[in-house]
């Protein structure tokens, strides 16, 4: 138990304590992103899937597809910030996987929205071509992949979708690591 109340209280022997128990925290990553995860189940927005299972179809239309790791865990998490903030989703779940992935694949998560837009913001009075401010980056292709193929497809209640259960070996390997 820390004594201090003030960080330039703090000794050596508390940093020590603490450090520890980052680790011991940080090993629950995994159990906390799959909480996160079902969280999603309670978000819908009249979609005919809610949130957690478009995330699973996301991820199965990737796997299916040949992605990488990293991707198909990245497609399972795209969305993972709607537990938190749906206007900052995006950014929020491109943060969360930011220290477990390549920069391309962060890049991806954290600009889909504007690549997902091109089939729907021209109904929000937003412009569907917002995604061509992107063209020339190294990732804008994986970026079309991902919105064009696995994420927009993926609200179909009747998509034959691998459970979370199936992930879970991904989530445990990629957010296990310190």
């Amino acid at each position: 138990m820390q004594t201090f109340t003030r960080m330039d209280q703090a000794t050596v022997e508390h940093w020590q304590h603490i450090v520890v128990e980052g680790k011991r925290v940080q090993e629950t990553t995994p159990v906390r992103i799959k909480r996160m995860l079902r969280q999603l189940e309670d978000i819908n927005y009249g979609f005919a899937v809610n949130q957690l299972e478009h995330s699973l179809q996301t991820a199965t239309r990737a796997e299916r597809a040949g992605a990488s790791e990293e991707m198909v865990l990245a497609a399972l998490c795209h969305d993972i910030g709607k537990a938190i903030s749906v206007p900052n989703h995006a950014a929020i779940s491109a943060e969360i996987l930011r220290p477990y992935v390549s920069q391309e694949v962060y890049w991806v998560i954290k600009n889909h929205r504007d690549f997902q837009g091109r089939f729907y913001y021209q109904y929000l009075g937003q412009d569907p071509e917002a995604y061509r401010k992107h063209e020339g980056h190294p990732a804008f292709d994986l970026a079309m992949q991902f919105a064009g193929e696995w994420d927009q497809r993926a609200f179909d209640p009747e998509y034959d979708t691998f459970s979370l259960e199936h992930f879970e070996p991904l989530i445990d390997h990629f957010f296990g690591c310190s």
